[in-house]
Parts: structure tokens; sequence; C-alpha cells
């Protein structure tokens, strides 16, 4: 659930091509990574890698790096922005994590500050910490916002012609790049028509997600509803709400006026 806002069409050091951009930049953070019981990377000098359309990557210095646990797989790929990079395996005892971390051995020009840095998968590594919190999905984008406010606007949700959330209490959460969310106290909701799910989703901007699915007479939508129960310490005023996917309800009412239906990657 993340996009970044859009810096000038060049990177520090140069002009990119027409509707492209990349940026590098020191981060400020504390950032280390483990795998398999072993902390791998673990640096006070990361860089920060922002693309557009493409999440932001931490790159560590080879010397905070445990290049004893990496193997090299033998391949190496090419990307017409950034250069030649080599792949990289990590192997901690018995356990190995395939093309799990990448270096540039012949960056272009532009970014004379990524050789010698190494990136890893995020997904691969089994744990990512900054500072002393736990970040899950991607590294937080410092240029990204979240705005969690409390309004008396009329919010009504439909569902196959019923009425299945109607609030003036809810809570609009604003995110960068995203579509507005409509946190609703459950009061407010027909939860007599909600099931929960096994399903779970992780946000590095708020935390763990668990979600439930909508029925009305026959007709199920499978995990149209979330909430978070314990967000992260950064967004407290969600906690407990029930939010429905603007994508997959027939209709969201704010003050009467029925809200556009965004294209997402969350739409059915």
């Amino acid at each position: 659930m993340t996009q970044a806002q859009v810096p000038p069409r060049h990177s520090a050091r140069g002009p990119m091509p027409e509707g492209h951009w990349i940026v590098v930049e020191p981060s400020p953070r504390w950032v280390r990574t483990t795998f398999g019981g072993e902390t791998v990377a673990d640096s006070r000098r990361v860089m920060m890698l922002r693309e557009n359309r493409i999440l932001p990557v931490y790159y560590f210095p080879k010397q905070d790096v445990r290049t004893e646990l990496l193997e090299p797989t033998g391949e190496t790929t090419h990307d017409e922005h950034k250069g030649d990079a080599k792949r990289w395996r990590i192997r901690v005892g018995g356990r190995v994590a395939e093309d799990a971390a990448m270096s540039f051995t012949r960056p272009i020009e532009e970014f004379p500050e990524i050789p010698d840095h190494f990136a890893f998968t995020w997904s691969a590594m089994d744990k990512w910490m900054e500072e002393d919190e736990e970040v899950f999905v991607h590294p937080r984008d410092p240029y990204k916002r979240v705005d969690v406010m409390p309004s008396s606007r009329h919010v009504r949700v439909e569902l196959a012609g019923e009425t299945i959330a109607d609030t003036r209490q809810a809570r609009l959460l604003f995110e960068t790049g995203l579509p507005t969310r409509y946190y609703i106290p459950p009061e407010d909701v027909r939860m007599d028509l909600l099931q929960s799910t096994d399903t779970s989703s992780r946000c590095p901007y708020k935390g763990v997600a668990s979600y439930w699915s909508v029925k009305v007479g026959d007709h199920v939508g499978k995990d149209f509803v979330w909430n978070y129960q314990n967000p992260i310490p950064e967004c407290p005023k969600i906690k407990g709400l029930m939010c429905f996917f603007n994508e997959r309800v027939d209709a969201i009412y704010v003050d009467g006026e029925l809200q556009p239906k965004p294209q997402t990657r969350w739409s059915l």
C-alpha cells in the first residue's frame, strides 16, 4: 500500500530518461536484517534508493555486511537505469535463501553511492529492524505521509442492496498515493453480516491487519473489510475500527455523494 511522492525527474547526480526518476540519499536510521538467527547486515550508514513505481530499497555498505554468509549465484542481471548487478544467496547453517541479495558491479556513473553496497530481498530475510522497532514489508519512505483525521461527515457503505455501515464518526485515513480509507466504529457496522477470515496482511505504516468477509444473502464478499487491533504507535487512531475496500463494495456515499470507485491493485 505504498507509493512515494514524485521528486524532481533527476537523481542527485544527473538527468534520468523522460518519465523515470531515481533518488539515492543517506538514511539517518540504524537498520539491521537477520536470517537463520544471524544478523546479516547491521548499519548506521545505509543508503536509501527511491525509484518511481518501485518500493524503497536499503543499500548497506559492504563493511557492514556479513559477506562470509553470502555466496554468488553465478547470475548477473542488468538494469537499464542502474547498471549490472551480481546476485547472491545467503547460507546460514542448513538454511539457504536463494537470490536474497544483490550488489552493483558496474553501476552507471550517475550513482557513485551504490558500488560496494548490498541490497537484500526483503521477503527473503527473517526480520528487519529500524532502530529498535520491527518493520514489515518494505522500508518506510520518509517522503510518504499517513494522516488520520476524525470526521463528522456522513459515510454509508452498501453491498448487494444492503447498507452495511452508516456513521457520522468515521476516521479518514489519507495515505500518499492511495484512495481515502474510511475507518468506521464497529457499533456503526452491521457486524452480523461480517465473518472473520484467516487472512492477514502487514503494512510498515500501520501494522498487522485482520480481515472479514461480508455476507448479504447469497452474496459473499471475501476479505472486503479489515482492521488493525494493534496498530503501530504512530497510527493509534484507527485501532479497532472497520475499513471497507472502496474498490470492492458496491458503493460508498460521503455526505450523500457517491464516491468514485478507485482502480488499484486491490480491485476485483
